[in-house]
């Protein structure tokens, strides 16, 4: 299946970061990535217990932006006699995962918009938390579409708008004009790209709130996750300390003193056909 030709502007189509910035901040943040993921793990073990539920076989999988191989591992302890290559962006991070991981997965750096794969090669695509870095979504999921044999699954989890309203609010009140938390995906848009990409798929939302002890809290997670701001228009220059102040003045707390943070998670779920 080729890209889908809907017009680009009806897709909701968010500014990216270039893909040598966005791996190399994902390599920076290999070593810290784990310790902070906790939205990630939340997510991705939802697709793992729909799995199981689903009593899915496999005997080739892909984890497209595997990181450090966190649900790469998870996903060859379920299947255990299955063929697990975990592909990301980022060789910091493939190298972080082959260093903790067992030598019966394969490792690949690569871009998820042109897998050098041949089609049908994998029953079981699994992604958590990629394709929203991605400029290209609807090239990803026909990359996926292609992959895939016939009655193969696909899994994948992004994030949509609303995500961080507390922090944009924030930093809209702190820096007025000059953005601060990266642009997601409009609901209506994924479903109409999920439709058209992927016939018959399922997009499947939720809401989740964390609890952080503070706006900096908030700000150092994102950082530990190499998560923090793409967009093409950041500020080049580092954010003055009088900012942060403003801004964590400016986002809401809780009587309990801590503050939360509201993500808005959208998971994607077809069978080939």
């Amino acid at each position: 299946m080729g890209v889908i030709r809907t017009p680009p502007e009806s897709l909701g189509r968010r500014e990216v970061a270039a893909k040598c910035d966005i791996a190399r901040e994902f390599g920076r943040a290999s070593g810290t990535y784990e310790q902070a993921s906790r939205l990630q793990r939340q997510m991705g073990n939802a697709m793992l217990e729909r799995l199981v539920r689903q009593k899915a076989t496999a005997r080739t999988i892909l984890d497209l932006g595997c990181g450090t191989g966190w649900f790469t591992r998870k996903l060859q302890a379920l299947f255990p006699e299955a063929r697990v290559v975990g592909v990301d962006l980022s060789p910091g991070m493939i190298e972080k995962a082959r260093s903790a991981s067992p030598d019966s997965i394969q490792w690949l750096t690569a871009d998820a918009e042109s897998l050098p794969f041949s089609s049908g090669s994998f029953d079981l695509i699994f992604s958590n938390l990629m394709i929203q870095w991605c400029q290209q979504p609807e090239t990803v999921l026909a990359q996926c579409s292609r992959l895939l044999r016939k009655e193969g699954r696909l899994a994948i989890s992004t994030l949509l708008d609303g995500t961080l309203r507390e922090l944009k609010q924030a930093w809209s009140v702190a820096d007025p004009g000059q953005p601060h938390v990266n642009r997601f995906e409009h609901c209506e848009a994924l479903r109409r790209l999920s439709d058209e990409v992927l016939p018959g798929s399922e997009v499947v939302t939720e809401t989740i709130r964390l609890p952080y002890d503070s706006p900096m809290a908030l700000n150092r997670e994102l950082k530990l996750l190499g998560a923090g701001f793409k967009g093409e228009d950041r500020r080049k220059s580092v954010t003055a300390p009088g900012r942060f102040k403003s801004m964590s003045q400016a986002y809401p707390s809780e009587n309990s003193g801590c503050i939360l943070a509201t993500y808005e998670p959208a998971y994607v779920f077809w069978r080939h056909r």
